[in-house]
């Protein structure tokens, strides 16, 4: 049995083979495409979230830092330093102790004036 292809159907076979093998690359590539763009897109979304988590932690160190500020601001106010108060505390003892000289003076000077009333 002897086989006789002509020419028109050898090049309309190879023309198939060939618009065959290009449709199946189109669909191919165009499968690559729609996946490659889904993974794009599953990216896009994850550096959303990511770029909106941190947009929120900003604006809590932002509160962080602001609430700081205004308990440096208010900490004067509500408080005093140790080294304030021990002068302080020294000016009110030394006039307590110049206070009681003075009582203690009076009293003595009462005493020898012989209990007369001297105030």
């Amino acid at each position: 049995m002897t086989m006789q292809i002509e020419l028109w159907h050898l090049i309309l076979l190879l023309l198939a083979f060939f618009g065959f093998s290009a449709g199946a690359g189109k669909l191919l590539l165009s499968q690559f495409q729609t996946h490659i763009d889904g993974r794009f897109d599953s990216q896009a979304t994850r550096l959303d979230g990511i770029e909106t988590a941190n947009r929120e932690e900003a604006a809590q160190w932002q509160r962080v830092e602001r609430d700081l500020m205004t308990l440096r601001a208010e900490m004067p106010i509500h408080y005093v330093r140790r080294e304030d108060y021990i002068r302080g505390q020294s000016v009110i003892e030394a006039k307590l102790d110049g206070l009681a000289t003075k009582i203690e003076n009076a009293q003595l000077r009462g005493i020898v004036n012989g209990g007369k009333n001297v105030f």
